[in-house]
Formats: structure tokens, sequence, C-alpha cells
């Protein structure tokens, strides 16, 4: 009888991994905003409401926390400490693309690297600075060593969830815009494995309006998020 209660016991003791969910910008810093008609669209709402649907998609399998549960302003700094505190095994950081160019569109999976791509450091210029925190990025953060520390499993990680991503967005016609290495300070910070996804453009009429009019779309988004995760940790 012992034997068998070990073996119906044992199942509870296995860590479970964590996963922390950063909702892009908040507070006052907006991200991306777009005028329509008479009221403006800001990106910091969306990325969320997408973190929350992300959430209850995987929180059956992982521990999940988000970085912020309301529209308020997380500093890189105490995203990166959250990080420590919850000890997430990975970060994913959430946003939504702009373009001055309306027929700009598509999905990107961001992970942290080097490179020498222009329309990437476009990317890195929208979402890296905060209000206040140039002089703490430049000063403290050791980029290279973040690299070596991660940049081999975030790179397995955007493949995975970008590829099923991808898969699961195959009705929406979403271009394929790639993964991708990218300078992100907010994935250097945290010292882990993690990815920023750029889920559409909001700039773009078609996939605003699925981002903002409807849950269908972020719901296959955060279901292929999570076909992503399962792939990642079973080959680690």
């Amino acid at each position: 009888m012992k034997k068998y209660f070990i073996l119906l016991l044992f199942p509870l003791f296995i860590k479970a991994q964590v996963v922390l969910i950063d909702p892009g910008h908040g507070g006052a810093e907006g991200g991306a905003e777009i005028k329509v008609g008479n009221k403006y669209i800001n990106e910091k709402d969306y990325t969320l409401k997408f973190a929350k649907i992300l959430k209850e998609q995987i929180k059956d399998r992982y521990r999940t926390y988000l970085t912020r549960e309301n529209d308020r302003f997380v500093s890189l700094n105490q995203r990166a400490k959250m990080a420590d505190t919850v000890k997430a095994d990975l970060i994913i950081s959430l946003h939504f693309n702009s373009s001055s160019y309306p027929s700009a569109a598509g999905i990107e999976t961001y992970y942290l690297d080097n490179h020498m791509d222009k329309a990437v450091k476009k990317v890195e210029r929208e979402e890296n600075i905060l209000p206040g925190e140039e002089d703490f990025v430049i000063n403290h953060i050791l980029v290279d060593l973040a690299i070596k520390l991660t940049s081999s499993n975030s790179q397995k990680l955007a493949s995975y969830i970008h590829q099923q991503s991808v898969e699961s967005l195959g009705p929406f016609q979403i271009k394929d815009r790639g993964h991708k290495p990218g300078l992100f300070y907010v994935l250097a910070l945290s010292k882990r494995p993690g990815v920023l996804i750029e889920g559409g453009f909001l700039s773009n009429q078609k996939e605003r309006k699925m981002i903002t009019e409807s849950e269908d779309y972020l719901k296959a988004y955060a279901k292929g998020i999570a076909k992503g995760l399962d792939l990642y940790f079973s080959n680690l």
C-alpha cells in the first residue's frame, strides 16, 4: 500500500514551469496610438487584453504571471525584478505594431540577439525606450552576457511559438513576417529565455479590426503561443 501511495503523490511534487507574460506599455506610456474617427486606439489596452487571454489558455499547465494586471506604468527594472521574484523560466512580451504605411501587415516574433536589419531597428526604437530609463539601460545592462546566456533557448522558443502561431492564425490569412533577432531591453534585463511578439499592425485597417473588435483572433493567437510553449518545454 505504501508504494502505491508514493506513486500517486509523486506527480504533485513535479515543478511546474513558470511563464511571465508582459503586456507591453501601460499607464502614461501607451505605445502605438492610432486615431480612428473621433477616438484613439492605444496599443497598451490591447496588449493587456491579449495577455489575459493568453494567461487563460496556459494557466492550467504552467504557473503564469502578468507584469501588470491593469493600465499602469511598469518600468523595465520592475519587469526584470518580477521575473526574478516569480522565478520565471521564460518571459513573453506582447506588443502590436504600427507603420506610416497603412498596407504594412503581419506578425513577427523576436528573440534576443544582435543583428543588422534596419526594419528591426525601427521596432527596437519603439519598444525599448521608456520615460526616464535611458541611463539605467545604458549603464546597467550587460547585453552581450544576456545574449550568451539566453540566445540559444530564446531562438528555439521563438521558432516554436512563431510556427504554431502562424498555423493557428491560418483562417485569418495573416502575413508571416518571420521570427528574427532583436535587441530588446525587456528581454535582456530578464536574464532568461524570452520572446517579444508583434501581433499585427494597428495601423492596418484589417488587422486593427481583428485585434480590437473580436476576441476570435486573439484567442486563436493565444492557442498558437500555448502550443509553441508546449513544444519548447517538451524539447528541453
